[in-house]
Formats: C-alpha cells, sequence, structure tokens
C-alpha cells in the first residue's frame, strides 16, 4: 500500500541525509525523541504504522519544529520493524541514508557521528560490545547473556564477524542501499542480520562503529519475538531472495 505521507520540505531541495524512525506506537516516547535533537541538517522519516496517536503527535511536532524537516509516513497495518525501515529507506532522497531507534537510547549526536564514519565505508553500524563503547544505562544480565548467544548464532549461521548486529543506529550510502534493498526477505527485528549479510554478499564494506548507548527500557522485542528472529534467519540464511 502506498503510504499516506505528510511533510515539510524547502522547495525541491534534496537533503544530504536521510534518517528513518521506525515508530510503532511511540505516542509516549516520540516527543521526547523530537525533543533531544538540537539540530539535523537532512530529512527526518518517521513511519508509522500503528493504532496510537503517534502520526498525530509527529504532525504536530512537525508544525513547530520548523528547523526540522520532517516526512511522516502513516500505514493502516503493521509493516514490522524491518517492514517499517525498508518503507522509509524507499522514500529516502538523501545520498546517505540511515535509521535508528525512536526509544532515545542513540542521540542524533552520535548519529552524525556514524554518518561522518561514511567517508570511508559504504555502511557505518554503531556498536556496543566493541572497545571504546559506552553504555551509560546498561541492559539487564539476561539481555546481556541473550545479545551474546544470538551474536554467535549470526556468527555461525552468516559468517558475520560484527560484534553487534541489533544496535539499531545505522547508516549506508544510497546507492549501497539501493542495491540490495530489492533483496531483502525479512520484515522482523531479524532486519538488520540480513541487511548486513546482503551488503556483505554484494561486496559493500560496513565498519563497526563504537558508541554511546543508553538502555531505556521497555524493548519491544519480547520472547515471542526471539522465536520468530530464529525462524526468519533460517528462512532468509536457506530460501531464495526476492531477487
Amino acid at each position: 500500500m502506498t503510504p499516506n505521507t505528510a511533510e515539510t520540505t524547502t522547495g525541491n531541495t534534496i537533503p544530504n541525509m536521510s534518517l528513518v524512525i521506525p515508530a510503532y506506537n511511540e505516542e509516549r516516547r516520540i516527543t521526547l525523541f523530537f525533543d533531544s535533537i538540537r539540530q539535523f541538517d537532512g530529512e527526518l522519516i518517521v513511519v508509522c504504522d500503528g493504532t496510537d496517536r503517534t502520526a498525530e503527535i509527529v504532525d504536530a511536532i512537525a508544525a513547530r519544529r520548523a528547523d526540522l524537516v520532517i516526512r511522516c509516513l502513516r500505514f493502516d497495518h503493521r509493516l514490522g520493524k524491518g517492514g517499517g525501515v525498508l518503507a522509509g529507506l524507499r522514500e529516502a532522497q538523501a545520498p546517505l541514508v540511515g535509521y535508528v531507534d525512536a526509544d532515545g537510547s542513540t542521540s542524533m549526536e552520535e548519529m552524525l557521528r556514524l554518518f561522518a564514519s561514511l567517508r570511508g565505508a559504504d555502511g557505518a553500524i554503531g556498536s556496543r560490545w566493541v572497545d571504546g563503547a559506552t553504555m551509560t544505562v546498561k541492559q539487564s544480565v539476561m539481555r546481556q547473556v541473550e545479545s551474546r548467544g544470538f551474536n554467535l548464532l549470526i556468527r555461525l549461521l552468516f559468517g558475520l564477524t560484527y560484534h553487534d548486529t541489533q544496535c539499531g543506529a545505522k547508516v549506508f550510502s544510497k546507492q549501497a542501499a539501493d542495491a540490495v534493498l530489492p533483496l531483502m526477505v525479512a520484515r522482523g527485528f531479524e532486519f538488520d542480520v540480513e541487511l548486513l549479510w546482503r551488503m556483505k554478499n554484494a561486496g559493500f564494506s560496513v565498519i563497526e562503529v563504537p558508541i554511546e548507548w543508553q538502555n531505556k527500557g521497555d524493548s519491544r522485542v519480547q520472547k515471542r519475538d526471539m522465536i520468530r528472529m530464529l525462524a526468519g534467519l533460517v528462512r532468509v540464511r536457506f530460501c531464495k531472495s526476492r531477487a
């Protein structure tokens, strides 16, 4: 379905960065997310596919924040985490694109640092598990154990050497993203792994950058989602793509 789009733009100027924010039922946190942004010289694409007032709130924020270019994509059905990111990346206009979680765990300053890292690579992903990373509010011990176990599985299944595939802070050149998006199968939380795997197979360089990250709690990844992620990863790894 083609989304209904509300946007604030200045003429037909193409932005230099496009940042996608998947926002499924984020009415409690989306205002705080935008309040934390002091400056962003690009377009912010919010993908709303839930049942609450997130889209209305984003429209109100766009009306009062003339300093930001905000586009709100509305869908009347659940896209999934990966599906939401895909929808936003397809609409992105800038030569540099990326996505970040709406919970505010990664600041806009950190996202701008990731974008700056693209001067020497096709992609850059934030990592909480490499030297130099800072976690000001850490996850629970159980979450950390689950994360490390998941990372080991990813290494075995996909041959990816990244320490952290699931941090919700990633940026790419639009050229690299456009080359692999048509191949994408995943629509859930396993989306990140497939995207990095497709990038690797296509010969693009994606670097891992230590990031400052703060656990905001209220994780959208539940136990049932972990099971779906595992099933989705097996499907991605051993089934043909949509190419």
